[in-house]
């Protein structure tokens, strides 16, 4: 079996037909048949059923693509190995992160490695903790990721609880309820709302809070797990929203404070995910030192 065979094999795999693949590599359609029929003599299996609508992976070509994706994994981590031992200065490191975890720990944990390894070259993908566990590590786009850990993991997911968050609500300091002196949340379950998503794991959380007071589940006027257009809205001082308490001590050189009402307390852990078996790079075990240290910063 050979490497640049494999890498063609992959990037069939991905593009759905032997005609985009080709396309891809830059290479004729011919030689790429050749390579996969090379492969399946190899390996005495069929890799691809081929249908009307293009190819499909058969069992054994589900197994090889996991495989595949490994050994070249593992192949980009030593590369970026060796290169870390030739300038520790330097390398890169791709970390997964949520949009507000991208306000809270990442950002410290990134700024004290940056400090340590000026060349170092850092790639970061936002996205929710549920889709983080399942594709962003799992297919190896992200090394480590920063953020809530979900209740339930996949199972080649690892993570380590670093701190629990808890959430508080957030006003513009130009709000009419920023200049109350007390609140109950019955006061302001009216207001407009900026909230996660529908059927997010924040937003079911949220709703459970109100209803635990005995109140209806506020209504958002908008609905995103945007940051900046969260912090947007609320410095408008037309909007309240409910944000997790790390992210906020972040937020200071923003016109927004948090409000004085009490509010049922929604605590998740916050951590690092990674990828069971995969041992991490220099950078990341770096990283994950940086983000232990961070962790005392944003913890309430």
């Amino acid at each position: 079996m050979k490497l640049r065979d494999l890498h063609i094999f992959l990037t069939v795999a991905q593009a759905g037909t032997m005609g985009r693949a080709a396309a891809a590599l830059s290479v004729s359609q011919p030689a790429v048949s050749k390579a996969i029929s090379g492969l399946e003599t190899a390996l005495k299996v069929r890799l691809f059923d081929r249908t009307a609508r293009g190819i499909a992976l058969t069992p054994y070509g589900e197994a090889l693509k996991g495989c595949g994706r490994a050994v070249f994994d593992e192949l980009q981590k030593g590369v970026r190995t060796l290169e870390f031992l030739g300038d520790p200065s330097g390398g890169s490191l791709h970390v997964g992160c949520t949009e507000f975890g991208a306000m809270g720990l990442v950002p410290l944990a990134l700024e004290r490695l940056a400090l340590r390894h000026r060349k170092v070259q850092l790639s970061v993908t936002t996205a929710d903790p549920e889709w983080l566990a399942s594709v962003g590590l799992p297919q190896r786009s992200v090394e480590v990721a920063g953020c809530a850990i979900p209740r339930e993991l996949p199972a080649d997911i690892e993570a380590e609880r670093l701190f629990d968050d808890s959430q508080i609500v957030m006003a513009g300091i130009g709000s009419p309820w920023a200049r109350r002196r007390k609140l109950r949340l019955a006061d302001i379950v009216e207001a407009p709302w900026v909230l996660p998503p529908a059927h997010s794991p924040m937003r079911a959380h949220i709703d459970a809070a109100f209803v635990s007071q005995g109140l209806r589940v506020p209504v958002a006027q908008v609905a995103t797990f945007s940051m900046p257009l969260c912090h947007q809205l609320l410095a408008s001082g037309k909007y309240l929203a409910i944000l997790p308490r790390g992210a906020s001590l972040l937020a200071r050189h923003l016109p927004i404070q948090p409000l004085k009402v009490d509010f049922p307390a929604i605590t998740r852990p916050v951590g690092l995910m990674t990828l069971k078996g995969r041992t991490p790079s220099p950078l990341a075990r770096l990283f994950t030192e940086a983000a232990r240290a961070a962790a005392e910063a944003v913890s309430p």
